[in-house]
């Protein structure tokens, strides 16, 4: 289960006129604690401003996060399902908060209600509120990205392949 934390960041920057501007930004990372989160956020927007300083990481509750291609905005979404309670039998509230990209309100409610169609039980999307998030960086582990072979190791395969085959021809 992935664990979401909200970096804030301030930088300078300058703008037309030449005068320096405070920009602050919010984004979202996927880590294990919060010394990792800010080392993510190093070492991710280090590529958007050189001098920036991160001014705050909160950790965010969040069930799920839905991605689309399009969408420059994000949306954090209240969704209350109901659920029984097995030793009372009565009927409980959940409430859950998700997040999704869109380009507006209306398309980040058409994208959430068409990702929980497939629920079975019933639910409710009570708020839809637009966040300051401007990216989100997933957890990406690093034994899932491909290491290059040096060029003087071969796969143990081949090599067994030729060891087999020199064996019986050696017979």
């Amino acid at each position: 289960m992935a664990s979401w934390y909200l970096g804030k960041i301030r930088y300078q920057k300058e703008d037309e006129a030449g005068s320096l501007k405070t920009i602050n930004e919010a984004y979202l990372v996927d880590a294990v604690s919060y010394t990792e989160a800010e080392a993510r956020l190093y070492s991710q927007i280090v590529t958007h401003a050189s001098d920036f300083t991160v001014m705050s990481i909160s950790k965010m509750r969040l069930a799920d996060l839905f991605t689309y291609e399009a969408g420059d905005q994000w949306f954090k979404v209240k969704v209350i399902y109901f659920s029984v309670d097995e030793r009372s039998g009565k009927e409980k509230k959940v409430v859950n908060y998700m997040l999704i990209n869109a380009d507006g309100i209306h398309q980040g409610l058409e994208r959430m209600t068409d990702s929980l169609k497939t629920m079975l039980i019933p639910y409710e999307i009570t708020d839809i509120n637009l966040t300051p998030i401007l990216d989100v960086f997933p957890y990406s582990s690093e034994e899932d990205k491909e290491e290059e072979i040096p060029a003087n190791l071969r796969p143990l395969s081949e090599v067994m392949a030729e060891q087999q085959a020199a064996a019986t021809s050696a017979e």
